[in-house]
């Protein structure tokens, strides 16, 4: 396995991703139709993405899993903390160490810029659940919230 950076010349290899994640399970909610892969190739073109870390997870020339990142400085405390957006490996691929590997490097690589806190909201399935109860020095606390803005 080998963890490369998601940057837009691998989009073609996501989007065969996330067909084949929705091959394997059907309910992720939104369509790999040409609006997703026009926005997600725009993304790097908008400097609003800058502070985005994306990462691929390759098994055989194939991504099976990705993990994606945002850094967030708050002047609520003066302090720099990444939100881990997204985490998501291929169910045939489960349970062999490609979502820890993810986690492995975003976590060096958040390290090497002076961040010392990752935040997730987890997914409520119970699969998700195990493996962030899984996850070494982290604890589980408060209650995620999702805002609608219109």
């Amino acid at each position: 396995m080998e963890i490369k950076t998601f940057t837009e010349d691998r989009l073609p290899d996501v989007i065969d991703f996330e067909l084949r994640l929705r091959e394997e399970e059907d309910f992720w909610g939104w369509e790999i139709d040409d609006e997703y892969k026009r926005n997600v190739k725009n993304c790097f073109h908008d400097k609003r993405f800058d502070h985005s870390i994306s990462l691929l997870a390759y098994d055989n020339g194939k991504v099976v899993g990705r993990i994606d990142s945002v850094i967030i400085p708050s002047r609520f405390d003066g302090t720099v903390k990444a939100y881990l957006d997204w985490i998501c490996v291929l169910k045939s691929s489960r349970h062999k160490g490609v979502a820890q590997a993810l986690l492995s490097e975003l976590k060096a690589r958040l390290k090497e810029q002076g961040i010392d806190t990752l935040i997730a909201l987890t997914a409520a399935n119970d699969e998700a659940q195990s493996f962030y109860r899984a996850v070494p020095d982290s604890i589980m606390r408060d209650t995620g919230i999702w805002i609608d803005i219109k």
